[in-house]
């Protein structure tokens, strides 16, 4: 079977998957806004926000809720949240009619779809209820048809990968519930961006197989493996990363000052005190509430440490890889704009630390991961050795 064949698609497949493909980018980024700028738990309810579908305007309109006995409202943080959740339903729907289309060629792809969809949808109104038990019971239930179908159905209409992605989705969602029901707890809230990197992923790879632009180069086979090592590399970085701001551990080093205390020493030291075994335990139990971190100083800097030593590994490789892509014939925009985005997401890192993590570098940052991952799921869905 050859993977690089061209699929038989719906003819705009290719640009619903790249509209998605921006929309995720676009949601990623609105959602590291929300969490850097401390709104993730402005609305304490899940799906609504104080009882409302929007958000409420007045002190007096979210008091008549339940939720406001768990945080008092705060409309200027209310509506970031509440407009997040929109965006990913809105995600959510655009991926479920990618999936409708790559499988409607399947036996009972379309039937499987929608009954997977209709018991996640009755999850909900469950869960609204406190049902809560039924309501994980039924969101699984349509989650093993998906997986179920994925593993059954081949790739070469890209069903298998539309399938995928839509379970992501929806695993997206129980993640997003959770990161407000546990009250930001650090696991859930990494494992919510890894979550919406891998969606994102998955959707740049669709969509360039879709769209079948190939780069046939002699030695891809070979090329490939190292792009693979790299986006590695960058997984664990972003990793990383996220846990770093799960704990607020950003500025465990300091910030704010343009000496050489804080960067790229770390609190005036090249190995300060540090607790890695506290800073990276991940699972402390339920009912803490982890807005605005319970870790002490040495866990912080452990986290923060871990950070930039991998920051280092991956920066080195992925600066070689540039360099090793700038050999290939026709490689050298790509390799150019592999090795921009990753000398400006060290900036950016630097500037975070030393400008005290102001919110559009610290936003900006997390789109630099995003490029990055973007350049190379791309360079993997299009390379490809002659036939």
């Amino acid at each position: 079977m050859n993977l690089f064949a061209r699929p038989t698609l719906y003819r705009h497949f290719h640009r619903m998957a790249w509209l998605a493909t921006l929309f995720t980018a676009s949601t990623i980024m609105f959602g590291s806004f929300v969490r850097l700028s401390d709104a993730g738990l402005s609305c304490p309810d899940w799906p609504t926000c104080y009882g409302r579908v929007t958000w409420p305007q007045t002190s007096g309109e979210a008091n008549a809720h339940a939720a406001s006995k768990i945080r008092p409202l705060e409309t200027h943080k209310a509506w970031r949240e509440q407009v997040h959740r929109f965006l990913a339903g809105a995600l959510g729907v655009e991926v479920l009619i990618l999936a409708l289309l790559a499988a409607r060629r399947r036996r009972l792809g379309i039937a499987r779809i929608v009954t997977a969809a209709l018991l996640v949808a009755l999850s909900i109104p469950l869960y609204m209820s406190g049902r809560h038990d039924w309501a994980v019971m039924v969101a699984i239930a349509g989650q093993a048809i998906l997986l179920l179908a994925a593993l059954r159905w081949s790739n070469i209409d890209l069903a298998r990968a539309a399938v995928l992605t839509l379970a992501v989705v929806i695993f997206q969602a129980l993640l997003g519930m959770w990161t407000v029901t546990l009250l930001l707890k650090p696991v859930v809230v990494m494992g919510h961006l890894l979550g919406g990197m891998l969606m994102f992923g998955l959707l740049v790879w669709m969509a360039w197989r879709a769209t079948h632009l190939p780069i046939t180069l002699a030695d891809a086979g070979r090329l490939k493996w190292v792009v693979r090592l790299g986006l590695l590399l960058l997984v664990l970085q972003i990793a990383l990363g996220g846990w770093v701001s799960a704990n607020y551990a950003a500025l465990a080093c300091g910030g704010g000052t343009w000496s050489a205390d804080n960067f790229p020493r770390c609190v005036s030291q090249w190995w300060p005190p540090h607790d890695f075994r506290e800073g990276f335990t991940l699972w402390r139990g339920i009912g803490v509430d982890y807005e605005g971190g319970v870790l002490d100083g040495a866990s912080r800097i452990a986290i923060q440490m871990a950070h930039r030593l991998m920051a280092v590994v991956a920066g080195l490789y992925l600066l070689w890889l540039s360099w090793r892509l700038s050999r290939s014939p026709g490689m050298r925009g790509w390799a150019a704009a592999l090795a921009l985005l990753v000398l400006t997401q060290v900036t950016l890192g630097v500037l975070n630390v030393k400008l005290a993590l102001p919110l559009a570098v610290a936003v900006m940052h997390n789109g630099g991961a995003v490029a990055l991952l973007f350049v190379l799921v791309s360079l993997l869905a299009r390379l490809r050795t002659p036939e």
